[in-house]
């Protein structure tokens, strides 16, 4: 039970490091894209269409993010290795 539990902890930090790194880049490109507009008025529409698509973009890391810890935590590869190994561990 061992390695369920690191794998919980594994997933943990990874949601929790991913949302922080997301979060930090997305609050640098709303900040980036603010001050262009502010600067230039008139290049506004462009530099939200460019600032949305990049939004998307550090979005998708999140959500990658998020799927490799469902992965790790519902559907590991190493399951049934390591359930076979702690049976033949326990004498079971």
């Amino acid at each position: 039970m061992e390695f369920f539990k690191w794998c919980m902890i594994a997933a943990g930090f990874g949601m929790a490091i991913g949302a922080a790194f997301t979060g930090i880049a997305q609050g640098l490109a709303i900040k980036s894209a603010v001050e262009g507009v502010a600067r230039n008025p008139g290049a506004g529409g462009k530099v939200m269409t460019t600032m949305m698509i990049g939004l998307a973009m550090i979005e998708s890391l999140a959500i990658y993010v998020f799927v490799v810890a469902m992965i790790i935590l519902f559907a590991n590869p190493f399951t049934d290795i390591v359930v076979k190994l702690a049976g033949v561990a326990t004498g079971q």
